[in-house]
């Protein structure tokens, strides 16, 4: 074998990943978590004119595909971007 060859990634995990981001909304809420790691999800739902339940559907989605972290602050939940997160907004900046 080559030495630049590198194993393919798990499809599965890429499936993973991709399914967490094939949303606009999805989407968006990262560009915003970017920007303002602590916005806690009734923020991000008025921020994007959705609805609370909404808004935690997104995230929920967005943590399992592990694109956002979920952090415990007193009362209050914030989701800031993991460092696999910040890769696929760099890749969707690649794709403008």
């Amino acid at each position: 074998m080559p030495e630049s060859f590198s194993p393919m990634p798990d499809p599965r995990v890429i499936e993973k990943i991709m399914k967490g981001c094939a949303n606009h909304r999805r989407v968006r809420m990262l560009f915003l978590l970017e920007k303002q790691p602590f916005y806690a999800e009734h923020e991000l739902a008025r921020l994007m004119s959705i609805k609370p339940k909404n808004a935690s559907e997104h995230l929920r989605r967005l943590m399992i595909a592990g694109l956002v972290q979920k952090r415990r602050y007193g009362q209050r939940m914030f989701h800031p971007i993991s460092n696999l997160g910040r890769k696929i907004l760099k890749f969707v900046r690649k794709l403008e």
